[in-house]
This record gives structure tokens, sequence and C-alpha cells, in this order.
């Protein structure tokens, strides 16, 4: 932003997350896998096949990935899902079926742990919030709402009252002129 000449705190990145809370980590972690687990197979094994760059129909759902040949597919795509099935230690059908799922930004585990990690995206300025993906509704975002954002209030990462009737103004963001409307009240 300030190369072009514009305010850098007049960009906003706002990533979206997919929020699983459990009382323990386990529990969220279990939830997850549950919620990967409901993904149909053949349609999961096509998203992975586009993901991997390489057809996984054949491959034994129930072992780990196997070493993927080189392709013209994206390189750090592909191994970004390789990193994740080894880190995880997926199977190809649990990988599949998280590719077929939500595959994006996850934040699993309890309200703590998930507002760690929300804290160290927003003091490292990976981002300046979130658009929260809810698992399924309503208890995903009770869930959010109960016990996630009141530990990001102790914390002082999430408002208490809005600043204004827009957005724009909840973010902090000047009006942009208008060449239409006079924007003065």
């Amino acid at each position: 932003m300030r190369a072009i000449g514009r305010n850098p705190d007049h960009l906003k990145i706002l990533p979206a997350a997919f929020v699983v809370i459990g009382d323990t980590v386990e529990q969220a972690r279990a939830k997850r896998a549950k919620l990967d687990s409901l993904v149909y197979y053949e349609s999961a094994i096509a998203s992975l096949s586009i993901a991997l760059g390489h057809d996984a129909s054949g491959f034994d759902p129930d072992a780990p990935l196997p070493d993927i040949p080189e392709t013209n597919a994206s390189k750090s795509g592909q191994a970004q899902v390789i990193k994740l099935a080894r880190d995880e230690g997926l199977t190809v059908r649990q990988l599949a079926q998280r590719y077929g799922g939500y595959s994006g930004l996850a934040f699993v585990g309890t309200a703590a742990t998930i507002a760690d990690h929300m804290e160290e995206w927003l003091t490292d300025e990976g981002s300046d919030g979130f658009n929260v993906v809810f698992p399924y509704l309503p208890q995903g975002l009770d869930d959010v709402v109960e016990r996630l954002v009141p530990e990001l209030q102790r914390r002082g990462l999430f408002r208490e009252d809005y600043t204004g009737v827009t957005l724009r103004d909840h973010l902090g963001l000047p009006r942009p002129a208008n060449r239409f409307f006079s924007t003065t009240e």
C-alpha cells in the first residue's frame, strides 16, 4: 500500500476461517473428523485429485498417501496437500474427505487455543480479522458467540461495542468520495 501511495491501514485482510470448538482440543479434533467423514467419498476423491494434480481414484482409501509423481499442477498446492497428509497422518480417505469438505484455514481446538492462534495471526499482521465459517448451525454459531468471542474480548482482540453504522465504520476505514452524492451529513 505504501509503495502505491496509500495508507496501509486502509487495506484490511479478513481470511475465511473454519472454526470448530470443543471442551478439549481432542474433542474439537473429533468433531472435525466426524464432519470430514460425512463427505461423500466419490466427490471427495475428485477434489483430492484436483488438489494433487494427479488422479487419486486408484489409491487405497485406507492407506497413507503414496508418493505423487511430478505433474504440471500447482507445485505449492500439491506440496500443501502432501504436507497435511504427512503432518496429520491422514489416510487417503481422510485426506480426500478434508479436501471434499472445507480445506481452507481452520482453527480447531478450545476457545482458548483458537484465540491463541487468532492472536498470533493478528499480532504478526497475517490478518486484520476473520470471516468465520461455521461447521454447522445453530451450535457452531453459538460456540463462537458464547465461547470464543468472550475469550477474544478478554484479550482485547474483539470489540465490545460497535463504532458506527456501516462495516466501513466498524473496520475504521474512511468513506471514499462519491461523485454522485455528498458524503457530508
